[in-house]
């Protein structure tokens, strides 16, 4: 292997955007950029590709066009999913539960919102970051408006119970107690099958970089019926609920990322969860005192997070990235924190050995032989790291 050569292996932070969908993208770039609120025939060019876009996406979330609202990528769907939904149903109650382990593009509205009244509660998790629905029932009350639950984790890949713990909060509202779920589906978005006729939530939030598309793009599927306010004011775009011109070139290559991320699924979580396994079995086997973070099997097929006893994260991605590997310390919106993972201390890991956790995300570009690579150049810098802090 040639070390001039680099190995991204961080596609859980931002994924490298794929030819079908750039050159889907070119055309609205450089001639037909037309406003697409104008109403002459130019801009009415653009309209169509949105619209188009958006029955494209509908279709592959089994979801009707007229509920997907297009956003600026994941945290503003987020962030218009709680804000939005909770300004809205205040009349109603002020009581939201999020669990402990969700992207701070969750966390942090629901801090903002204790701040003007509201009461949040964030659930634990267990040992493999899975929420108990036992836990979800019973942190109910009469004032819940809104629970928000992320499909599957950025950081450690566990895959949420989601059909129990709707069920739980579907069996605990009634006619005077309506109760909307939320779901951060950005990580699970082609890799996990969405199907939003079958899956009862109200609101789920979905992104364009982590699926091979354009960043700066996203959008919220909002149930027809769902109380939801705006959080941004301007023209009243997308149904009054985001103003601001449309990106439509960004759109567009949403939607032709999502088609192919949908097509190529089955392949997708086949090559990955082989080189998932291998990359992660022989870290365990070749390098001591190595632990694997999350669920052992109902995790993502391209995320590994393993600790590292003794040494912190930081020192290592600087070695990876001396070998030319790509990797990551956790979040990539929370890179350069010297805090440990508030995910992997959830769990209930020592904040020592979360401080020397690493996560490695794949593509199906990956193969076998950057695998092996990556452990070798990776077993170097624990065993130089152990020696210097002995």
């Amino acid at each position: 292997m040639n070390i001039n050569d680099y190995i991204y292996l961080d596609n859980a932070a931002t994924t490298k955007i794929k030819k079908k969908v750039l050159d889907s993208m070119i055309p609205h770039l450089e001639s037909n950029f037309g406003n697409p609120s104008s109403l002459y025939s130019f801009g009415q060019e653009s309209r169509n590709s949105i619209e188009e876009s958006r029955e494209k996406i509908s279709t592959i979330l089994h979801s009707k066009p007229s509920e997907i609202i297009f956003t600026s990528g994941g945290t503003e769907a987020n962030n218009l999913a709680i804000l939005g939904s909770s300004y809205a149903m205040k009349d109603f109650g002020n009581h939201i539960i999020t669990s402990s382990i969700e992207h701070h593009a969750v966390l942090h509205p629901c801090e903002e919102l204790e701040k003007e009244g509201f009461e949040v509660d964030y659930l634990p998790v267990d040992k493999f970051g899975l929420v108990s629905p036992k836990d979800l029932k019973n942190a109910i009350k009469p004032n819940t408006i809104l629970v928000s639950i992320m499909m599957a984790n950025n950081e450690i890949g566990t895959i949420q119970d989601m059909n129990n713990l709707i069920k739980v909060v579907r069996e605990k509202q009634d006619s005077n107690n309506l109760i909307l779920f939320h779901s951060d589906a950005v990580q699970s978005l082609g890799k996990m099958e969405i199907n939003l006729k079958n899956m009862d939530v109200d609101l789920l939030s979905v992104s364009g970089h982590k699926i091979n598309g354009p960043k700066g793009i996203g959008a919220l599927f909002v149930r027809r019926g769902t109380p939801l306010r705006p959080i941004i004011f301007g023209g009243g775009q997308e149904k009054q609920l985001r103003s601001g011109t449309e990106n439509v070139a960004a759109i567009v290559g949403f939607a032709e990322a999502l088609f192919l991320a949908e097509s190529e699924r089955e392949n997708f979580n086949e090559k990955c969860t082989n080189l998932r396994d291998k990359l992660s079995n022989r870290i365990l086997e070749l390098i001591p005192q190595s632990f694997l973070n999350g669920h052992p099997t109902e995790r993502l097929s391209n995320i590994v997070n393993i600790s590292f006893d003794g040494v912190e994260g930081e020192p290592i991605l600087v070695g990876l990235d001396l070998a030319g590997i790509y990797a990551s310390s956790g979040s990539a919106c929370s890179s350069g924190s010297l805090d440990p993972s508030h995910v992997l201390i959830s769990t209930g890991l020592n904040p020592k050995l979360a401080l020397g956790s690493i996560r490695f995300s794949l593509s199906p570009s990956n193969s076998e032989e950057e695998i092996f690579y990556v452990v070798k150049e990776l077993s170097k810098i624990i065993k130089t790291l152990r020696e210097m802090a002995s």
